[in-house]
């Protein structure tokens, strides 16, 4: 039970710190909510995980790339924006997850489950990790540049599309592996809270993606921390203590 409970706090606090990273660029790209709806997207791979006895964040991944690809499909043909495109696939992925879904594995797919973390769980998420973290540091400068016009992007070199497809992906895996942290339900709030509270206190934007890492990290470990102690759901716990740090951040805002 003791290690068990290692692997988590290790899982989680590598988990939080990515998502952190990731959500700093998700707010500079004005893409706050995409990280929730593609939590939602994973939601009939999650369920069919739980029904057939695989592992959570596989079933979620396989749908996420499904999802994901659809979306930079319909925004190169339609033109549409992204988080619209988002929206329209994660209602369908919804509504063909509960379909199915069992109401006794329903809590479990919503706000997940820390607590079936195993050792080969804590190496496969700190792997991705490390080598989304990595990607997301190269391409985070020209995913910047490409929000603030994608016309000097392009004349500057970046093949655009070729990097958003990148983000995206690095996008569903962080949700992927947060899934089993915090459950579809409230992955959205893993990526994005910390990265707001670390905007309300950053002076430049190093300080911004760093101290989102940071934070996401310092949330999860402390859910998780709680989670040992009470024995309250990990999940709800992890973004309870990051709703708190950003309202303290508040005080402490950069004019």
């Amino acid at each position: 039970m003791e290690l068990q409970f290692i692997y988590s706090l290790i899982v989680s606090i590598f988990i939080g710190g990515v998502a952190g990273f990731l959500g700093s660029l998700m707010i500079t790209k004005r893409m706050a909510l995409v990280g929730d709806a593609l939590g939602h997207v994973a939601l009939p791979g999650v369920a069919l995980a739980l029904i057939y006895g695989f592992n959570v964040s596989l079933g979620a991944l396989v749908c996420l790339f499904f999802g994901i690809l659809l979306i930079w499909l319909f925004e190169i043909h339609t033109k549409l924006p992204m988080e619209a495109l988002t929206g329209i696939v994660f209602t369908a992925s919804v509504a063909i997850a509960f379909l199915f879904l069992p109401e006794t594995k329903v809590s479990t797919a919503l706000i997940g489950d820390i607590s079936q973390i195993g050792l080969w769980d804590t190496l496969v998420s700190v792997i991705f990790c490390i080598v989304t973290f990595l990607v997301l540091k190269k391409i985070f400068s020209k995913m910047i540049l490409s929000n603030l016009s994608e016309n000097l992007a392009k004349v500057e070199g970046v093949d655009v599309e070729k990097y958003n497809l990148i983000y995206l992906v690095c996008v569903a895996i962080v949700v992927a592996l947060g899934i089993k942290v915090t459950g579809s339900l409230l992955m959205g709030a893993l990526v994005i809270t910390p990265a707001a509270a670390a905007r309300n206190i950053a002076r430049n934007l190093s300080q911004y993606s760093y101290g989102a890492l940071l934070i996401g990290s310092v949330s999860c470990s402390l859910g998780v921390l709680i989670f040992k102690v009470f024995g309250l759901p990990a999940g709800p716990l992890i973004i309870l203590v990051a709703s708190l740090i950003f309202l303290i951040s508040l005080v402490f805002k950069q004019k």
